[in-house]
């Protein structure tokens, strides 16, 4: 899962501070100890010092090395079982429990090149407060309503715009669930105001949840970052334009609301290819109609899209203005 390096460094910050606030309080837990009961002092000194004093006197005195050994691991049990027998007598459960912050990685966020549960669970965090800044924290699959949809039956279709998204909500509620490299694109299609955000928007949440690195864009604003990018070479520019290749969820909402030209049809053309040909699932949702589409953009973007992604059609009246009635 390619999380995007801001993700990664925010969630390493948030680790280091986690990992550096445990290692305080245990240090601050330790001296508290220390000075309430002196005892527990003197047996953590003896605990460090038994193998290096066990060494010293068999080479000072030529005692048997198994025997000294063995009699090290006698002396330093019994000394572990008083200093438990201290601690659970003067201290509540787990208050000189000086583990580290992780099991696994102690709490650096690597076990070996591999990146530990824990900083993968930081990332998921992260990566979701990048969804919820855009989504406002609202957009659930929970919270889609079909009882906005009519269900008189359309002339043209021979089904009722509450059947047709009922169609289109389990399909995009399976598309979340079952999210992976292979998963495919979707083209959300329909006039305004009929759920085509919040649907993007659904899909998006649910898949970062699950750990998968998600950038959702309106196209105003995607346009204007490639168009910076054809011209700024500056590092946060390269890395904002990574992010948009590399994520593995790229949603594109309001497709057709950016001002047109030919240069816009070259960097779009170019970023859907390149995603296309990497197997990195897209979003778009559009007002357009497929017709509209053949007529705005160049054909290899119109054949992109209707080749390459799975067309939903969002029907009924505008939610916006149904709600504005009651």
């Amino acid at each position: 899962m390619a999380y995007s390096e801001e993700v990664v460094l925010r969630a390493r910050e948030r680790l280091a501070q986690a990992k550096a606030d445990r290692e305080a309080e245990n240090r601050e837990h330790m001296e508290y100890a220390y000075k309430m009961v002196p005892r527990i002092r003197e047996i953590d000194r003896l605990l460090r010092v038994s193998m290096a004093t066990a060494a010293q006197r068999i080479f000072s005195s030529g005692e048997n090395v198994e025997e000294a050994m063995e009699q090290v691991r006698r002396d330093n049990l019994a000394l572990q079982q008083e200093r438990a027998r201290l601690a659970a007598e003067n201290f509540e459960v787990g208050y000189l429990d000086d583990s580290p912050l992780c099991p696994h990685c102690g709490g650096s966020g690597y076990v070996g090149s591999r990146m530990c549960e824990c900083l993968q669970e930081l990332c998921r965090q992260e990566q979701k407060k990048e969804i919820s800044a855009v989504a406002c924290g609202k957009e659930s699959f929970s919270q889609f309503r079909l009882s906005y949809y009519p269900e008189t039956v359309d002339a043209k279709l021979g089904v009722s715009p509450r059947v047709v998204m009922e169609r289109t909500l389990q399909k995009c509620q399976n598309y979340a669930a079952a999210f992976g490299r292979e998963s495919g694109n979707l083209l959300f299609n329909g006039e305004s105001g009929l759920g085509k955000t919040f649907l993007s928007l659904c899909i998006a949440r649910a898949v970062a949840e699950r750990g998968f690195s998600v950038r959702y864009e309106s196209a105003p604003h995607l346009l204007e970052k490639l168009q910076k990018s054809k011209f700024s070479s500056d590092e946060s520019t390269e890395r904002a334009m990574e992010r948009l290749v590399s994520c593995d969820l790229l949603v594109i909402d309001d497709l057709g609301t950016e001002y047109p030209g030919q240069m816009v049809n070259t960097l779009l053309y170019t970023l859907i290819n390149d995603r296309m040909m990497e197997h990195r699932p897209m979003i778009i949702s559009t007002n357009l109609t497929m017709e509209q589409i053949q007529g705005r953009y160049s054909s290899q973007i119109a054949s992109r899209l209707r080749g390459g992604f799975s067309r939903l059609l969002f029907l009924g009246e505008d939610i916006r203005v149904l709600k504005s009635r009651f």
